[in-house]
């Protein structure tokens, strides 16, 4: 049977981004800025954005079918109301008819896409830091939303085994992407590394169930990187991380942790440990300091695992990037490890 010469073939993932790239897509005749990321292209207008997920499958996430992709992007939208809710507007259809691709329009939908308002990106925590010193009253005012995020937040339940368990499998993961002798990592330091962590895991398995036992574990961000925090006014929260509840089952000071070594690779120490301790005292978490660099390490192995993981694609974006980023975070993970190793010496991490 032939096909219907009116019915315009499936569109591709290129010829998505060429349409939305276009300003006549959107209604006007403002030029459109766009900005490809691992898993999704964002499309920038005057006062909005849309972001079109790829039909990507990786192990931790899966966009590969329109369900998928609808489920994740409302998915996004619905978790992001809380601590970004002015940011998330909602969901549109990308829809293919006989006139071919339109936003909304009549015609089959083809994807989905994430609608958000657009904000000054050079309020971010990110560029703040980068073009000079985010005062401390802003620094406190995030940890103070942070604060009241982690104690609203919903306990996971999960057992102390389950969560010892997991840990134990990130880092078998970690040593299996980091020492490929393919991707061309020094082995010494990955193996320095996560020696150490295993070690803590071993020797604190205790303290981590006590962690599990005391409700510590949290749904939370999933995310929490210094390009996803806005200053404002008004402070926001944004990108929080929708294609994976266990990956926002953490405790609060493992996100701390994290956001505290992304600021530290971008030159401010100080900034993400101010934070973290003041967070800590909100929720009247007096953990020993052991545990806190035991996350930040265990997070600092992770984005070296996912910078080098890059080259292990078909087609890397930017290849000659992702080796010199996993060294980065290679050697802050090195730095902890010295420091972790000393503490499992001392009875009770101090």
């Amino acid at each position: 049977m032939l096909a219907n010469p009116q019915t315009p073939p499936p569109p591709t993932l290129a010829d998505e981004v060429a349409f939305l790239s276009g300003p006549g897509a959107h209604g006007g005749a403002a030029p459109v800025a766009r900005r490809e990321t691992h898993m999704s292209w964002l499309f920038f207008m005057d006062g909005d954005v849309l972001k079109l997920k790829k039909p990507v499958r990786f192990p931790y996430l899966d966009f590969s079918t329109l369900a998928r992709r609808e489920a994740a992007c409302r998915a996004e939208v619905t978790l992001n109301q809380r601590l970004a809710p002015e940011i998330y507007l909602g969901v549109t259809p990308l829809r293919l008819g006989v006139g071919g691709l339109s936003l909304g329009g009549e015609g089959e939908t083809v994807d989905w896409l994430v609608h958000m308002r657009r904000f000054d990106q050079s309020r971010t925590l990110e560029a703040r830091l980068m073009t000079g010193a985010v005062p401390d009253a802003e620094l406190d005012a995030l940890a103070e939303l942070l604060a009241r995020f982690y104690r609203q937040a919903p306990r996971v339940r999960l057992t102390p085994e389950t969560y010892l368990a997991r840990l134990r499998a990130g880092l078998a993961y970690h040593r299996r992407v980091l020492l490929e002798p393919r991707l061309g990592l020094a082995g010494g330091r990955a193996r320095q590394v996560l020696a150490v962590l295993a070690r803590f895991i071993r020797v604190r398995a205790s303290m981590l169930a006590g962690r599990v036992r005391a409700g510590r574990i949290l749904e939370a961000h999933g995310d929490l990187r210094p390009e996803h925090v806005y200053l404002g006014p008004p402070l926001k929260i944004i990108d929080r991380l929708e294609f994976s509840p266990s990956l926002r089952a953490v405790d609060p000071l493992d996100e701390l942790a994290f956001l505290d070594l992304e600021v530290e690779r971008l030159g401010y120490p100080e900034v993400g440990a101010r934070i973290a301790r003041r967070v800590a005292a909100a929720l009247y978490d007096c953990a020993p300091p052991e545990l806190y660099l035991f996350y930040r390490c265990y997070r600092a192995t992770l984005r070296a695992r996912l910078a080098i993981a890059h080259l292990l694609e078909p087609d890397p974006r930017t290849p000659e990037k992702w080796p010199a980023q996993a060294r980065v975070y290679l050697a802050i993970a090195a730095r902890d490890a010295r420091r972790l190793a000393v503490l499992l010496t001392r009875p009770g991490g101090r």
